[in-house]
Formats: structure tokens, C-alpha cells, sequence
């Protein structure tokens, strides 16, 4: 499955912070392209820019990120808050969230390399749906326990919320319940995203 793999700071001066894209902080610039660029944004591209946070901060081609505002809008309750919850609950965001890996992209590769299990069994799709009382380990070699141990020990991610809990000396992490959109830490709007998609 492809993803992005151009400059990430140019993502992040443009779209703002993306904690799943990279933990890199970029310069701040006073030139003049960026002056011509603050300009009356119209409200397509303000749309647009929160698809694109969306987008890129989850690591999602538009194919995935339409099948998802598909499943949302099927779904009861609001088809913002059913999206932000399907995106949260991914392996791989849930190991970002963990703090057994640096970014969303650092989750996916350890997930395709099958250094992760989930209850038990070997998963390598980082896009599989996670459920509440689900236990995610690493496998039982010493390849795998040190890259998580390396990422839990230079993680300076905030607080984790009540959803996850995470046992740093076994490397588990237990998923409690699904995630409320007021913990997703991205400031974003995502009924601009589902009005992009319904336009």
C-alpha cells in the first residue's frame, strides 16, 4: 500500500502540527512567499486543508480516507466523530498512542514487519480495527522488545488518556474503550472533511 513518503516539514508549514507525520518542529520562515500565501483562503481550500490534515497526519491514501467517511456515514451518531473514532482505533495509531513508536508511519512499518501481536496473534495489517479489551505485545524476541523499548524510552508524548493503558516493563498495552474525539490531541474540524467528501 503506498503512502506518503515526500518532505514532511514542508506538510507541517503548510497544514500546521501533525504529531502522527513526524515529531520534527520546523523553522519558523518570514519570507515572501509565505506572506503571499496568508491571503482570503476560500472555503473550499479550508476544506480541503482539513481533509489534507486529516489525511496525512493518519498516513492515508484518498482511497482509504473516502472508504472511511463511507463506513462513517453509515454508521449512527455523527459522521465526523464515527470517522475521528474508526481512524483512532487503527493498529497503528494505537501504537503511536502507546508510545511503542515515534509516528504513525514508524507504527506501520513495525506492524508490517510482524513484530506486533494483538491478543496473542501475529497481526501485519496497520490498518486493523482494534477493540476495547484488546491486548497488544510485542513478539517474543529480542529484535522486537528492543525497538519498542528504544521508542517507549525516547517518547515525550503527553498523558495517555483512560482508553489506553500501557505497561511499560512487559511492553502491553491494553485498549480499555473506544476513543472520545476530545482526546485525538489535532486540531481539527472534521465536519469541514465530511462536508469536503458530501460536496
Amino acid at each position: 500500500m503506498s503512502c506518503y513518503q515526500g518532505p514532511r516539514l514542508k506538510k507541517i508549514r503548510r497544514l500546521g502540527a501533525l504529531p502522527g507525520l513526524t515529531n520534527k518542529i520546523p523553522k519558523p520562515r518570514s519570507d515572501h512567499k509565505s506572506q503571499l500565501r496568508s491571503g482570503k483562503r476560500s472555503q473550499y481550500r479550508i476544506r480541503l486543508e482539513e481533509k489534507q490534515k486529516l489525511r496525512f497526519h493518519y498516513g492515508l491514501t484518498e482511497r482509504q480516507l473516502l472508504r472511511y467517511v463511507h463506513i462513517a456515514g453509515k454508521a449512527k451518531g455523527s459522521t465526523g466523530r464515527v470517522l475521528l473514532q474508526l481512524l483512532e482505533m487503527r493498529l497503528d495509531n494505537i501504537l503511536f498512542r502507546l508510545s511503542m513508536a515515534p509516528t504513525i508511519p514508524g507504527a506501520r512499518q513495525l506492524i508490517n514487519h510482524r513484530h506486533i501481536l494483538v491478543n496473542g496473534c501475529i497481526v501485519d495489517i496497520p490498518s486493523y480495527h482494534c477493540k476495547p479489551i484488546d491486548i497488544i505485545t510485542t513478539r517474543d524476541k529480542q529484535r522486537s522488545k528492543a525497538l519498542i523499548q528504544n521508542s517507549i524510552k525516547s517518547s515525550y508524548h503527553e498523558a495517555l488518556s483512560n482508553y489506553l493503558t500501557i505497561d511499560s516493563f512487559r511492553q502491553k498495552g491494553l485498549v480499555n474503550k473506544i476513543i472520545d474525539s476530545k482526546w485525538i490531541g489535532l486540531k481539527i474540524n472534521e465536519l469541514l472533511v465530511v462536508e469536503y467528501y458530501s460536496r
